[in-house]
């Protein structure tokens, strides 16, 4: 079956010329002619205006663990409903999920949902959120802003898993509705960004901040270390330096392994060590909460007291094996608190990741 387009009107543009119009949803700025899409593939100059062409369409819907995403504090063994349309608005010769983020076949997006059966899907199966992950959330924002909305209205939190590439008005307005996000801080270097991602450091950097320190969201951090690009202990000394000079030092930080694909199939998977180094590094420099990821680790999966060094939440890949927290989120040891978002009891969906489809009664029209 041949898809068609969702076409939905959007509002962060405007006309720079007779025949060209600007997007200006992200720093990339695109500049639109007549039938043009925009690098993300998924916003389009139609009849001089942008159109989102994937609202209400998925390349599909699956419940993780929140551990996946990777959130380690926000409601630690919980389940996640999650879903991604296609494209991107960064251009990662490493992107580990190119097969949906450098789709350009709109055949990808074959689940369609409304943001309100997706709402009801996440709760019929006992998800205490929902993930706007797989690809950017940032470029189907309008999708991604209605689904939150739906879901706030039936107690499911949201998750957006970025890259953080977003212009401020848009970005404030984003960030509003969602309650957690894990935010792709893919190296703290200039050059590894334009070579490697063609995009820039600093808005990133701003979108940190500006989630931290002017909403109400739950952020933690990922960086995938790649052998040769941005593993050496200066950079992290640097970059782990800032997030405690910038955000503090209860902002969890993932580091997870690479591994050869896309346009980078000739670059080495990451070893072990690196993140193990790169977590030391992490704490060294006064991070609390600092993770290594996509290799088996439980020392480094599972969380400690920054004060105490008492193991809290143990963890064994996506599974919780311990859970020492008190009611109200401290230390049992030494009273300290956990900094997270976490309930009495962790959650018990464990490793489990089941595709689900949107029940017919609850699509959209044809």
């Amino acid at each position: 079956m041949k898809v068609t387009e969702s076409r939905h009107p959007t509002k962060y543009w405007h006309a720079i010329e007779h025949d060209r119009i600007q997007c200006d949803l992200c720093p990339r700025f695109c500049k639109l002619k007549e039938g043009q899409r925009g690098l993300c593939f998924i916003r389009k100059n139609e009849h001089g205006a942008v159109i989102l062409t994937s609202y209400g369409r998925s390349s599909g819907f699956c419940i993780d663990p929140i551990e996946k995403k990777p959130l380690n504090h926000f409601y630690p063994g919980s389940a996640v409903l999650s879903f991604g349309t296609a494209g991107c608005n960064l251009a990662c010769k490493f992107c580990q999920n190119w097969d949906m983020s450098k789709s350009r076949e709109l055949d990808t997006l074959m689940d369609r949902a409304s943001p309100g059966a997706i709402a009801r899907t996440a709760a019929e199966h006992g998800c205490r959120s929902v993930a706007y992950t797989y690809n950017d959330p940032v470029i189907f924002h309008e999708y991604a802003i209605d689904t939150a909305l739906a879901c706030r209205e039936k107690g499911i939190k949201s998750v957006a898993v970025t890259a953080g590439y977003i212009n401020p008005e848009p970005r404030q307005e984003f960030f509003a509705v969602m309650d957690a996000a894990n935010v792709d801080l893919k190296s703290f270097n200039e050059d590894f960004y334009h070579k490697l991602t063609g995009a820039h450091l600093q808005p990133v950097l701003e979108t940190l901040e500006y989630i931290h320190h002017e909403t109400d969201c739950w952020l933690e951090l990922t960086t995938l270390l790649i052998p040769g690009e941005n593993d050496t202990d200066k950079e992290l000394h640097e970059m782990t330096r800032w997030v405690v000079e910038h955000l503090g030092p209860d902002v969890p930080m993932h580091f997870s392994a690479f591994h050869p694909d896309w346009k980078m199939r000739d670059t080495p998977p990451t070893p072990p060590e690196t993140l193990t180094r790169a977590r030391s590094i992490a704490m060294q420099n006064g991070i609390h909460y600092a993770f290594t990821g996509n290799v088996h680790d439980e020392d480094g999966e599972s969380t400690y007291c920054h004060s105490c060094g008492t193991r809290l939440i143990g963890r064994d890949w996506y599974v919780i094996t311990d859970w020492k927290l008190t009611a109200d989120g401290c230390c049992p040891e030494c009273g300290e608190k956990c900094a997270g978002v976490f309930e009495a009891k962790p959650g018990t969906w464990g490793a489990k990741r089941l595709p689900v489809m949107i029940a017919e009664g609850e699509r959209d029209e044809e």
